[in-house]
């Protein structure tokens, strides 16, 4: 089995900000030359998240009022009272989840038709990075 690393770096203009980084998955697993396996794609910050969904504007929206239902910004959350502000941002994170595993199989991703791979940004408008690591043969 072989590895392959690569990092994707995001500094998103806005605070919230889905971003379809399907394009830069898929030229990573053809920069490895592996053909069967796996790939992590791992946001490294606490704040973000990486999510497979569908790559249409509505959907996009409806997961962020939701996301922002489930965990508004601005209440007074225990974590603020460390000096920070964005508690609801690590909330969200927790609801999408920080990574995914994406199938290789014959050197392409195994995605289904309507399946896109975002990075997810609750807390944006700083740098940040995506570990992607393809393992496999």
């Amino acid at each position: 089995m072989k590895t392959y690393t690569k990092y994707l770096w995001f500094n998103t203009q806005s605070e919230r900000a889905a971003v379809n980084i399907t394009g830069e998955c898929e030229d990573i697993l053809e920069e490895s030359g592996i053909r069967e396996g796996m790939m992590l794609v791992s946001a490294m910050h606490i704040t973000a998240g990486v999510w497979v969904n569908d790559n249409e504007p509505g959907i996009l929206q409806d997961a962020m009022d939701k996301l922002e239902e489930l965990a508004p910004y601005g209440p007074d959350y225990r974590h603020h009272r460390t000096g920070e502000d964005n508690g609801h941002a690590h909330l969200k994170n927790m609801l999408i989840h920080h990574q995914v595993i994406l199938p290789i199989t014959d050197g392409r991703l195994d995605l289904g038709p309507w399946q896109t791979v975002f990075y997810m940004e609750f807390d944006g408008m700083r740098r940040k990075r995506v570990v992607v690591k393809v393992m496999g043969e």
